[in-house]
């Protein structure tokens, strides 16, 4: 156990913000430790392990040091998004750089493809993926069954109803090819896109995505893997809410 340490000397430490400025979110009732409000200016907190810290909602963590990796690459179709395959079939771990110990940030569907990060930073994963950062991730979507009318786009963009829950509002734009639409999701469900065009009644023929947050797939081939340029990196951690290097 390390020396405990007041919680605005400690999340100044981690670049959350400076002490003063903690000291009035905790005046304003933002700040929750292990999901209860903090009202007590000076609360001590264990540095060497913390508790769940939130600021409005939004989980905060001490900044791990630069030593870390984030690659942006391009899944090609039937490439499963894991590390290995216990039925043998290709994964992303077959493109991956030796002597690293890397993951995804989430998941493509096997038949999906596009844009997906790699990384061994367990906190831009975690925050990447919470839905309280709304992180955007943008595909391109080709549809069977007919083009969406305004109805059914407006139901779409709305939010729809799934088996775990509503969606939260999206956009959707119709693009030139036929029955093909530009899906921005701020939340990742499983098989999200999918699942939400199966409610109208139109079946997905293919899926890639282009964009997620600042970071744009660009001209980078399938099966392509590369690291990010200084400036990708410091938008990836800015969208994540995390101090930049």
């Amino acid at each position: 156990m390390g020396e405990p340490v007041r919680i605005q000397k400690l999340l100044s430490s981690w670049g959350i913000a400076s002490r003063r400025a903690v000291e009035k979110m905790i005046d304003d009732g933002l700040v929750k430790v292990d999901g209860k409000t903090l009202f007590a200016q000076g609360t001590l907190i264990d540095p060497d392990n913390p508790p769940l810290i939130t600021i409005d909602g939004k989980p905060v963590a001490k900044p791990v040091s630069n030593d870390y990796s984030i690659y942006v690459f391009n899944k090609p179709e039937w490439v499963v998004s894991t590390m290995s395959d216990e039925l043998g079939r290709k994964s992303v771990a077959d493109f991956m750089p030796p002597g690293k110990r890397l993951y995804p940030v989430g998941r493509l569907d096997a038949d999906s493809t596009g844009i997906l990060l790699i990384t061994d930073y367990g906190e831009l994963t975690n925050r990447l993926l919470h839905p309280s950062w709304k992180v955007e991730k943008e595909y391109v979507v080709k549809i069977a069954g007919g083009a969406l009318d305004i109805s059914e786009s407006e139901r779409f963009c709305a939010g729809l109803e799934l088996e775990d829950g509503m969606t939260s509002p999206c956009e959707l734009v119709r693009l030139r090819e036929p029955q093909t639409y530009s899906v921005v999701i701020r939340e990742g469900k499983k098989r999200q896109v999918r699942r939400m065009f199966e409610v109208l009644g139109r079946k997905v023929v293919s899926l890639h995505r282009i964009r997620f947050g600042p970071l744009k797939l660009g001209t980078l081939k399938p099966g392509e893997l590369r690291l990010l340029t200084p400036q990708e990196k410091a938008a990836l951690l800015k969208a994540a809410g995390l101090p930049v290097d």
